[in-house]
């Protein structure tokens, strides 16, 4: 239920309060540390405003009217309230100053955010003898998004293609995601790179939907064959990198993954990486958050630039 306009601000109650502690308009204005006719000036306002005479004035000096003592009673419990919700807020400003949720997809949680956050980290408590607290949470892209836009988390880092309208967003690095098989498959015995319509056509091992690599995957095959291309039903749809790699490791079929994720295993040739031809399947990763177009100021925005300042000079992937 709104308010009507008959009632008074905050500090309006608090001056009508100090009337009624001091015991005159003289008195009030010392404790305010104002003139005496500022404080009749708002009294006189508060009076036009409520309808109601609040202050009985005299040559023996004002004091409170019978109704200005009643409504003085209601105003102090207001006030106790109204300094309950501003205890309540400035608590909450601390801890957002000092703790931070993010929710991130599986590439950037597991790839790059450790890194990213040992050295924020590390940074904060060189300039300041502190750092805040950073609660991660690794989920894919789609479930990021739901987590920042109802408010579970503070700053998401996504992988797809696609972020809400809704959502603000800030390129923090590039990568690109690479088609990767066992050593014993038959396209390590080819001599031609594999088409983007045979990838399409294949059974791959892959990420649940949602994912950020599996809608980067449709996106990329989707603009190398239009949008109504044919595409096999996966062979296997695991909810992590580190199972879908063991998988293709057992022979359960190709795989398409950040190269971020697979780089140990092809170096050390327990995967092999077969080239597709007419697919780009490079991509951007983005930081999304909720609110106006500049990051919240604080460990958000501090987060962010930390990351475009330090990092988006590397190569990333």
């Amino acid at each position: 239920m709104p308010l009507s306009g008959h009632v008074p601000d905050l500090g309006a109650i608090e001056v009508l309060l100090a009337v009624a502690h001091a015991g005159s308009l003289n008195a009030a204005a010392g404790e305010v540390g104002v003139s005496q006719q500022a404080i009749s000036a708002r009294i006189r306002s508060m009076e036009a405003q409520t309808g109601v005479v609040l202050v009985s004035r005299g040559p023996r000096g004002s004091q409170l009217t019978s109704d200005g003592v009643v409504v003085a009673e209601w105003a102090a419990r207001l006030l106790d309230v109204a300094a309950e919700l501003d205890a309540g807020l400035a608590a909450l400003r601390q801890d957002h100053r000092q703790r931070l949720r993010v929710s991130a997809s599986l590439t950037v949680a597991e790839q790059l955010l450790p890194g990213w956050l040992v050295a924020f980290r590390s940074a904060a408590q060189r300039r300041a003898g502190w750092a805040t607290e950073i609660e991660l949470t690794a989920v894919n892209s789609e479930a990021v998004i739901n987590h920042v836009r109802d408010g579970q988390a503070d700053l998401g880092f996504v992988e797809g293609p696609i972020v809400p309208s809704t959502l603000r967003t800030r390129v923090v690095g590039h990568d690109e995601l690479v088609a990767v098989v066992a050593p014993t498959h038959p396209w390590t015995r080819r001599r031609n790179p594999v088409t983007a319509a045979e990838l399409a056509a294949t059974p791959l091992v892959t990420r649940e939907h949602g994912s950020g690599t599996r809608n980067a995957l449709d996106t990329a095959l989707g603009r190398a064959l239009g949008t109504g291309y044919d595409h096999a039903e996966p062979a296997i749809s695991l909810s992590t990198t580190t199972a879908i790699r063991s998988a293709v490791l057992a022979g359960a079929g190709p795989a398409v993954l950040s190269s971020l994720a697979v780089s140990d295993e092809i170096s050390r040739g327990q995967l092999v990486p077969v080239p597709i031809a007419g697919l780009d399947l490079r991509r951007t990763l983005r930081a999304v958050w909720l609110g106006d177009r500049q990051p919240p100021a604080g460990p958000v925005r501090d987060l962010i630039a930390h990351i475009t300042t330090q990092f988006a000079a590397q190569p990333i992937g």
